[in-house]
């Protein structure tokens, strides 16, 4: 469903991805660790198309996407939440998320109302809403709800789009443990069909939702294998210093 082979960014004389290459089925649950400053945003950023790689590729459902922009890979089905929030404050909830599905549908216009009222877009932001627990907050602006719900809002609002894959980042990232339970459940309870791509710092969601665990240090993958196996694994206790001896 997601392909890449060989990607390689630099900035200047840092080598930030180096010959990164990952493939993901469809329904896959991947979940990236690595360090701060080993590439991962970097890395999410050449797959959605906010950066061109130096070289290598990006495949989306068989398709070369690489040349094509942001919006493009959007259309066919490419997604991403943002580790900080990217929300239209002065909308409500249901806004935010009819906004999204109405691009999606191509109903998207400078009316707002327009676009909301329509059967296909109301009936994406219901589903979605009930899929990431947002109908107690559904009417409310986004001003007015805490971090923790916002967090909900940017993956329902990627949701909105009907994505063939989700890229997530650090989607935990501020929380407190409460609520990374509940993204904990969120996550799992999403549809199996739908192929997601993870970066998270979080050791017990990541084992707890990754089907595949992909590590990358200094911007290259070091590991890439299932949950157990990163459980043994000697490479990623060096990596880590052992943060996870208990995860």
């Amino acid at each position: 469903m997601l392909k890449t082979r060989e990607l390689d960014k630099k900035f200047g004389a840092v080598h930030v991805t180096r010959q990164v290459s990952l493939k993901l089925e469809r329904g896959e649950r991947r979940v990236i660790l690595g360090p701060n400053g080993a590439g991962k945003t970097t890395l999410f950023n050449q797959l959605v198309g906010e950066l061109t790689p130096d070289s290598g590729s990006v495949h989306l459902a068989g398709e070369d996407v690489t040349s094509l922009t942001v919006a493009q890979r959007a259309r066919r089905g490419l997604s991403r939440s943002y580790q900080k929030n990217t929300l239209f404050d002065g909308l409500t909830v249901e806004e935010n998320l009819g906004l999204a599905a109405a691009v999606h549908t191509g109903h998207a216009t400078r009316l707002w109302g327009d676009s909301l009222a329509r059967p296909e877009v109301r009936e994406i932001v219901q589903e979605v809403a009930e899929q990431v627990n947002l109908m107690p907050f559904i009417h409310a602006k986004v001003s007015e709800i805490s971090y923790g719900v916002r967090r909900q809002l940017e993956v329902g609002v990627a949701l909105a789009t009907r994505p063939l894959v989700l890229l997530m980042d650090e989607p935990t990232s501020g929380v407190g443990p409460e609520m990374s339970k509940a993204f904990h459940d969120l996550l799992n309870n999403l549809p199996r069909d739908l192929t997601m791509l993870i970066i998270e710092h979080d050791m017990d969601l990541a084992f707890d939702v990754a089907d595949t665990i992909t590590v990358l240090n200094y911007g290259e993958v070091v590991f890439d294998g299932a949950p157990n196996e990163a459980r043994g694994s000697s490479l990623l206790r060096e990596i880590y210093l052992g943060s996870w001896e208990d995860a």
